[in-house]
């Protein structure tokens, strides 16, 4: 690292500090599935707090009527959710100002991934923790694993479902805290079997689909890596910053592809929270591909994969050349970027022969300098 750049990471580090000063305290319970207890483990931290004199309120609790849980409501103090109308509609969402002006010491904020009501300040509640943080209440949330954004393309190839409601992984760097609830999948499959998770009448379909043996168990997996990735983060951020490692920077190299941009930009930001890194989305747009001549379609996937590195974290970067490696060679050493990753080339055998493929060109141009090289699969 030279001199320049560790003098930027100390201000760096200094200024975060002083910005986490002003900010409430962010705890988060993680679990690999509905029914581990995150909500029986934050409401049994509420009555424990309580007891210190702690001055703590319910923000907003989803016990899905599980008895146990709903039984640790009592003598909990909760703000009052507001009434929204929509579509004809009666719904309860977490009142936000009200909790602003309670100010309670800490609050509980059930279901981290949730999607407010259509026309709501926030669009996601996520998004209201954020505004309590910020108004200096500490905030003890829970969320599942298959919530988390990065993750997306694995939940789905695990479950077979492709999760609607997800969080942007930099929620998770911002917590102070990550606690993860642990079962494993003989216990969670017997609390689906005694109605501890669902009603009766749903749990047959539940041992069918979703909780099955081998699909928690990879799940749980993704849940103690996540929790890990989180501690490590903290201990070199806090502990061991500002440290004399080389600082790495990603950048994350998308096509016009809709599928395959999704993978590299989320396979990127995995690799860059598990670094605590800087990283870049870049796109290059050849003259095939300008304005005029790329179909609606492509432009209105490109758009939505722009946004979805924004709200990963990362910045996007649009520039237009004729040569898409020297393109990415010209970012990476422009932003000082230490590895580049890429998707691998969608080629057949026969096209891959004849053809120099940008992979090729990015090798011949990096020979001889100290960035990496990533394909993703």
């Amino acid at each position: 690292m030279s001199e320049e750049e560790e003098k930027e990471k100390n201000v760096e580090y200094f200024l975060d500090l002083i910005q986490k000063s002003k900010k409430g305290k962010f705890k988060i319970y993680i679990g690999m599935s509905a029914g581990v207890g995150k909500t029986y483990r934050m409401l049994q931290e509420a009555h424990s707090l309580l007891k210190n004199k702690i001055n703590v309120q319910i923000g907003f609790i989803e016990t899905h009527n599980r008895a146990e849980t709903h039984a640790l409501l009592d003598g909990l103090p909760f703000v009052q959710r507001k009434k929204v109308f929509y579509k004809g509609k009666e719904l309860e969402e977490m009142d936000v100002p009200a909790i602003i002006n309670a100010h309670p010491e800490v609050v509980i904020v059930d279901e981290l991934a949730h999607t407010n009501t259509p026309g709501s300040k926030n669009e996601k509640r996520w998004q209201d923790v954020e505004e309590l943080l910020n108004h200096g209440i500490n905030v003890i949330s829970a969320v599942n694993i298959q919530h988390i954004e990065s993750l997306n393309g694995e939940i789905q190839k695990i479950t077979g479902i492709e999760v609607q409601e997800r969080v942007p992984d930099h929620v998770l760097k911002m917590a102070d805290e990550v606690v993860n609830i642990d079962l494993n999948s003989d216990e969670l499959i017997n609390r689906l079997k005694e109605g501890k998770i669902y009603h009766e009448s749903k749990v047959e379909t539940a041992l069918k689909n979703f909780f099955q043996s081998e699909k928690i168990l990879q799940l749980r997996e993704l849940a103690l890596k996540e929790v890990a990735s989180q501690v490590e983060r903290k201990i070199e951020s806090e502990v061991l910053a500002p440290s004399k490692l080389r600082v790495e920077k990603f950048l994350a190299c998308i096509s016009s592809n809709d599928e395959s941009a999704k993978r590299v930009i989320r396979k990127t930001a995995r690799l860059a929270s598990y670094y605590n890194s800087k990283w870049k989305v870049l796109y290059v747009m050849t003259p095939s591909e300008d304005n005029d001549k790329i179909p609606l379609a492509k432009q209105r996937h490109l758009i939505n994969n722009f946004k979805l590195a924004t709200e990963l974290g990362a910045e996007v970067v649009q520039v237009k050349n004729k040569s898409v490696a020297s393109a990415i060679f010209e970012v990476a050493k422009e932003k000082k970027v230490t590895t580049i990753c890429v998707g691998k080339p969608q080629f057949s055998l026969f096209k891959s022969i004849l053809s120099n493929t940008i992979i090729d060109q990015l090798l011949i141009k990096f020979t001889g300098s100290d960035m990496d090289l990533i394909i993703l699969s």
